[in-house]
């Protein structure tokens, strides 16, 4: 009884009080009771895939979005952890258990291979460096098709999970516990000083913290969290193909993390589990299905530029002028120090 009494209270005080984080429980809450409503597994693959990708584009969010190293050649890191993946499986038998984690330790490598040449460029010449790195393993990979699989790739022997139910379920639970690390290393003191060399870099170097240092932990932690994803989408795919490095992966976690909203890691979560159903649901008019999700993109985009979560979070609630803490658009007074909340107050605070 007590753990329910501690329950209540930490849902009444803590959830209830905000409703984005009423629509977050809300969301969960919904995946994980989805075999209720339909047993089709189209639906537990795409939900399935969501998952794997949802990690993919946090991972995203996390380098660039939060450290301002943009990379467009993201999919490096989830295709090395494949192809890792893969060969472990195929070569020495090695089960998932075993793949999965040294793929993503794979990609740390690769992220601090591509992070130590590219810690003095900035900008456009950062995101044109790291778009190189995939095109070169590509060109790897067609090279050595004996070993590489060539086109075709490598096939795997081992599933994610015996039934696609267990895949969905696999996939939702490592996208909500990664996502929930990745979203708490952005709101600790390392989140703190990432966003700091975001907005100045010199001036974070000038206070004593050493940049590099920080950010090729951010390469790394990047790397991680895409390697896992991509090394769980090879053993649910059961195949490795060059796909999983091309330029057009990388651009698609870069479209779902601004769409959700940048820099808030739920933001990339949120985009995939919107924008990826609707592709899959825009193939039945398939002469037109690029055409219409770009126009949804940029319609979106057009009316909330921040992305969708912010948009909603801005509408939904409003931050105390006084203590800066965020109540739900209705309350008249601070939920923390009871200070008045005014729109008037609000449009007036610099």
């Amino acid at each position: 009884m007590s753990v329910l009494r501690w329950l209540f209270r930490y849902v009444r005080n803590e959830v209830l009080v905000l409703p984005s984080r009423v629509i977050a429980v809300v969301f969960c809450l919904s995946l994980l009771l989805l075999p209720l409503f339909t047993s089709n597994h189209y639906h537990y693959r795409i939900m399935a895939l969501a998952g794997i990708f949802a990690i993919f584009a946090a991972s995203w969010d996390l380098l660039s979005g939060f450290v301002g190293q943009v990379s467009f050649g993201h999919a490096l890191f989830f295709g090395v952890a494949a192809y890792t993946a893969s060969l472990l499986n195929l070569r020495l038998g090695m089960t998932h258990y075993l793949t999965i984690p040294l793929g993503a330790v794979a990609a740390v490598a690769v992220g601090l291979i591509i992070g130590i040449p590219c810690l003095r460029l900035k900008g456009p010449y950062l995101g044109l460096a790291t778009l190189a790195f995939p095109i070169m393993m590509i060109g790897l990979i067609f090279t050595f098709p004996g070993f590489f699989g060539g086109e075709l790739g490598i096939s795997i022997k081992t599933k994610l999970a015996p039934t696609r139910l267990h895949d969905f379920y696999v996939c939702t639970l490592a996208m909500f516990s990664l996502g929930f690390i990745m979203w708490k290393i952005t709101d600790s003191k390392i989140g703190i000083i990432f966003h700091a060399i975001r907005e100045d870099e010199i001036a974070v170097r000038a206070s004593g913290i050493n940049t590099v240092k920080y950010k090729l932990l951010a390469f790394c932690l990047s790397g991680f969290f895409a390697g896992i994803a991509g090394a769980m989408y090879a053993h649910f795919q059961r195949v490795a193909t060059p796909l999983s490095l091309a330029v057009l992966m990388s651009f698609q976690a870069i479209i779902w993390s601004i769409f959700g909203g940048i820099a808030t890691i739920y933001g990339a979560i949120a985009g995939v589990y919107i924008l990826f159903p609707v592709m899959e649901i825009l193939r039945v008019v398939m002469e037109i299905r690029m055409l219409l999700f770009a126009a949804i993109v940029l319609l979106v985009l057009r009316f909330m530029p921040e992305g969708v979560t912010k948009w909603t979070r801005d509408r939904l609630e409003r931050e105390c002028p006084r203590c800066k803490v965020r109540n739900a658009f209705s309350r008249r007074e601070c939920r923390v120090c009871f200070s008045p909340i005014r729109r008037e107050l609000q449009k007036t605070t610099p």
